[in-house]
């Protein structure tokens, strides 16, 4: 589409079409695969299934709800790609008032410089591909994915939480988010999408991964909580003695001490014991300590200490 003079009309949409640089399969296999991979790494340390279960289900909750979200708006909203009128290849001979008196269909706007789409002579897939540019959907996945990731290692590494950590931690924990701002940029470098399409598919990505995560952990930022799996079935004590509290990756000031349970003292800000010589509490039953509150129990009132029911949990 041009004026008159031959000034193209809106230049921003006439860049080439060119080959992604990360197709939409490669950054939803990213966003999925390395969290998973980590997460399972790290129960090396951690040694809980049901911790790795719950991670592995907030992130696809994650993923799928922020996809099914984004694709309503690509469908019912969507906007016109940076290439779309390369796409597009539009022919202004088949503008029905084309040098005719009268309003015809395809011209509209002032100086009918707007035309509908029955002036494209592009193919018919990539014409409607190229008006669903809005929001993008490799940045929501990455973001929904990778946020998540990055929210996990926080908890699991304790990095804001209530001692001075080492800095590769802090690396580590935003080296997630890089990637994703990086799949998210390079739809900008190819030309793919624009940058406002970017920034809504990241914060859609967003706002699910912390929506999911707060599902399936007991906090997001509250560092004595963020790092314990939630139940379906039994609510969490807070301020007590929770099962899996000590379901951390990092060993550092007491947290996930021997693997079996954080010891919950009074310079932590939970609860402690009223032995003499230390501030321990139980960890499960609360034989050793006061301020046990609802643990987390088995559904079949039989069942050993510290064994669960795969309907307890996510």
């Amino acid at each position: 589409m041009t004026y008159f003079d031959g000034e193209v009309v809106y230049p921003q949409f006439a860049y080439p079409m060119r080959k992604e640089i990360i197709p939409i399969w490669l950054a939803a296999f990213l966003a999925s695969v390395i969290p998973i991979f980590i997460i399972l790494c790290m129960q090396v340390r951690i040694r809980s299934f049901w911790d790795a279960n719950n991670a592995i289900i907030g992130l696809l909750y994650s993923l799928i709800t922020a996809a099914v979200f984004q694709v309503f708006v690509k469908w019912l909203i969507g906007g016109l790609r940076p290439h779309f009128l390369t796409v597009c290849r539009p022919d202004l001979s088949l503008a029905t008032n084309q040098n005719v008196a009268g309003e015809g269909y395809n011209a509209k706007g002032f100086k009918e410089i707007y035309y509908t789409r029955e002036v494209c002579t592009g193919d018919e897939k990539e014409i409607n591909d190229s008006l669903e540019s809005m929001p993008s959907g490799h940045t929501t996945a990455a973001f929904a994915g990778l946020v998540f990731l990055y929210l996990y290692l926080n908890a699991k590494l304790k990095v804001f939480s209530n001692y001075h950590p080492a800095m590769w931690k802090l690396v580590v924990i935003y080296a997630p988010l890089l990637g994703a701002c990086l799949i998210g940029g390079a739809l900008t470098i190819d030309e793919y999408h624009n940058w406002y399409d970017v920034l809504a598919g990241a914060i859609i990505g967003t706002v699910f991964a912390f929506s999911a995560y707060r599902m399936t952990y007991a906090a997001v930022w509250d560092w004595r909580y963020n790092h314990i799996p939630l139940s379906r079935a039994t609510p969490l004590a807070f301020g007590g003695s929770p099962d899996l509290a000590g379901a951390t990756f990092t060993r550092r000031v007491g947290w996930g001490v021997s693997g079996a349970g954080f010891p919950f003292t009074k310079e932590h800000g939970f609860g402690y014991g009223q032995h003499h010589g230390h501030h321990d509490a139980a960890i499960g039953n609360g034989s050793n300590g006061t301020g046990a509150g609802l643990s987390r129990k088995p559904v079949a009132a039989h069942a050993a200490p510290g064994t669960y029911r795969g309907e307890n949990m996510v």
